[in-house]
């Protein structure tokens, strides 16, 4: 191919394509070099000065780098900076209770400022980003309490958990009861029919049919549910289930499971006090 080189006088390899498209010989520019060489300076610089080599021989570990320099290092000096900050109001909210952080507007706001992180990593699976709960899980947003909503109760429920039981009546109740104490719940009208007293509803409900949160049961006059449809279901069709199968009875196997899980063993008081006033505070409390 060289013997045939139409370019005899130019610095080219003699590959020649087309009659025209050859493959020139000449060095790379000078600000090209430069930056090579620079850039080769600059790894040898960086792994001198910072961890660079994965492991050494003979598996003692990774180059530590002269300045001794770790992301982790540079994420707990990050950390503690935070903390310091914020030491004043922890040490405040350590030694004050809830109905107390409520009171005090300025650790209120801090608390619901800097809780998200620890309500999302806790409490965001069940009960929603926000607090508008999920299928089978209780909304936090509405001010409608199950065990009540006061500071006490909230810090009550998120430390010890809950987990109330309302029986199954599918085999005490006819079909026809169950449809006719279904109609009266979803009216918000539970009382209006004598079934509701007959059968016992008032033993947990209350004789207005309000509820009680000492035992968990759920106000069957505001037209809020625990237990939402799902799929084509009807909010009627839910709650005969619910009446039919009941909720947390070992005893059917088609009853529904709502247990909230203790956060006692696993969060500090401090973090218990700080969801508190958040939950407290996304429904208006009590």
């Amino acid at each position: 191919m060289a013997d045939k080189n139409p370019f005899p006088g130019e610095n080219n390899t003699g590959h020649i394509w087309d009659d025209n498209l050859r493959e020139l010989a000449n060095p790379p520019p000078r600000w090209w070099m430069i930056a090579f060489w620079a850039s080769v300076i600059w790894v040898i610089g960086y792994a001198i000065i910072y961890p660079m080599w994965p492991a050494l021989p003979g598996g003692q570990g990774h180059t530590k780098g002269v300045t001794g320099w770790t992301s982790m290092k540079e994420y707990q000096e990050a950390v503690a900076e935070v903390e310091a900050v914020r030491a004043p109001n922890e040490d405040k909210i350590k030694a004050m209770s809830v109905q107390q952080i409520l009171a005090d507007e300025g650790l209120k706001s801090y608390v619901e400022s800097s809780v998200k992180v620890l309500f999302g990593d806790n409490c965001a699976a069940c009960h929603g980003s926000g607090g508008q709960g999920g299928p089978g899980f209780p909304v936090l947003a509405d001010d409608d309490w199950l065990f009540g909503g006061n500071p006490d109760a909230i810090v009550l429920t998120i430390t010890q958990g809950r987990k109330a039981i309302m029986n199954a009546h599918g085999k005490v109740l006819s079909a026809d009861e169950i449809d006719t104490l279904a109609e009266a719940i979803v009216d918000a009208k539970p009382t209006s029919t004598p079934l509701f007293l007959e059968k016992g509803c008032i033993a947990c409900h209350g004789m207005d049919g309000k509820g009680m949160a000492a035992l968990g049961s759920a106000n069957l006059t505001d037209q809020i549910y625990r237990f939402v449809p799902v799929g084509d279901e009807t909010q009627l069709d839910s709650v005969k289930y619910t009446i039919t199968h009941g909720v947390n009875d070992v005893s059917d196997p088609q009853t529904r499971e709502a247990e909230m899980p203790k956060f006692g063993d696993r969060l500090s008081e401090a973090d218990i006090k700080k969801l508190a006033v958040y939950v407290h505070a996304l429904g208006g409390g009590q």
